[in-house]
């Protein structure tokens, strides 16, 4: 009965992680907003507001990663301050590997389609994305 159990249980955590294709990666490109980050302990951050965005532009696996702000019009304020960045995928596993000038850093793809991102990173926190509704106040 415990190997039930068990093998139940390992299967449970096995099927919680996203295969990541080629193909997927091109769903990395474009705007994201953070929802949530889930701490190693189970707790929870909410983000209702964010001051800034991150736009993701990939072609071939490299590409860089900008921080931009948007604005009441609907357009996006952003600056010359980019991390460059690589896709790695080996069987069905997928990392994004950051670059800067002062670090360097990677985080785990756990889940990635065009509406939905989610990251982990070597600190064990889990960064749920959104793709941002656009607002307006023209």
């Amino acid at each position: 009965m415990k190997k039930i159990f068990f093998l139940f249980v390992f299967s449970a955590l096995i099927s919680c992680k996203q295969k990541i294709s080629d193909a997927d990666i091109s769903n990395l490109n474009g705007y994201w907003e953070i929802e949530k980050v889930e701490l190693p302990d189970g707790e929870k951050k909410e983000y209702k507001v964010n001051e800034t965005i991150d736009f993701f532009k990939i072609e071939a696996n490299k590409g860089f990663r900008k921080k931009v702000m948007p604005q009441l019009d609907g357009t996006y304020l952003t600056n010359d301050i980019q991390e460059d960045i690589i896709v790695a995928l080996k069987d069905g596993d997928a990392t994004i590997q950051y670059k800067t000038t002062y670090a360097s850093w990677k985080e785990e793809i756990i889940e990635l389609t065009k509406d939905k991102l989610v990251v982990k990173n070597q600190q064990d926190l889990e960064y749920h994305y959104k793709r941002p509704v656009k607002f307006s106040v023209k």
